[in-house]
């Protein structure tokens, strides 16, 4: 499968080391130019790309950029990728520390990837948002290993979902669905499950004790 990476600090950089090994055609790009990618794209075999360039005939682009760069993104970034490319979306919104004051997230009670995918103009899933970048490398496992953690995955389109679901297991984790992109707040920073490594039993748990009401550490 081609696959897209926009951004490749922690998670964009292990994901690139792990669908490279599946045997994925992996573009990865970032917002210094594909030079600075040089190291990565040896020891990986993915592709360095401009960032207009990294979802070309992708048929899963992963957006995994701060959330406040998401704006400065370039126009048209999907224009080129497969007609159901899936779009997964790994932001959080750290107004204190990183992000600074997004007005629709703080006064319009926006999930932060409603907010990324009217950037993009263009549906999200989001998922790794709440995933230790090392446990992409260290922690995947066989199909009903008792130590295979799952990931929560959020979004609206179904057909884009299953596919982001089925790319998760084949990366050794299992999923629960936490339902659509207004829901995604229970995955958000602060949030019982965010972090959380644990079974899809202990996954669903967190997912229903998560509060709406964001915490006084994230809100600007």
């Amino acid at each position: 499968m081609k696959i897209g990476i926009i951004g490749a600090g922690n998670i964009g950089g292990n994901l690139t080391r792990r669908l490279t090994a599946l045997g994925h055609d992996v573009a990865v790009a970032n917002s210094r130019g594909p030079e600075t990618l040089e190291e990565l794209a040896e020891e990986t075999g993915a592709t360095a790309v401009r960032a207009e360039d990294a979802a070309e005939g992708a048929e899963i682009v992963v957006v995994t950029v701060p959330l406040k760069a998401v704006p400065h993104l370039p126009a048209g970034l999907l224009d080129g990728a497969a007609e159901d490319v899936a779009v997964i979306d790994t932001g959080n919104y750290y107004p204190k520390q990183r992000d600074g004051r997004i007005a629709e997230i703080e006064d319009d009670g926006l999930t932060e990837s409603r907010w990324t995918e009217r950037h993009l103009g263009h549906p999200v899933i989001k998922a790794f948002n709440g995933t230790y970048a090392q446990d992409i490398l260290d922690r995947p496992r066989p199909a009903g290993d008792p130590e295979r953690i799952a990931l929560p995955v959020a979004g609206d389109d179904r057909t884009a979902k299953a596919k982001v679901l089925a790319l998760i297991d084949e990366l050794g984790f299992d999923t629960v669905d936490a339902g659509g992109i207004d829901d995604s707040w229970r995955q958000q920073p602060d949030t019982p499950v965010y972090g959380l490594r644990a079974d899809t039993q202990g996954v669903e748990r967190a997912l229903a004790e998560a509060s709406p009401e964001r915490p006084e550490s994230f809100r600007y």
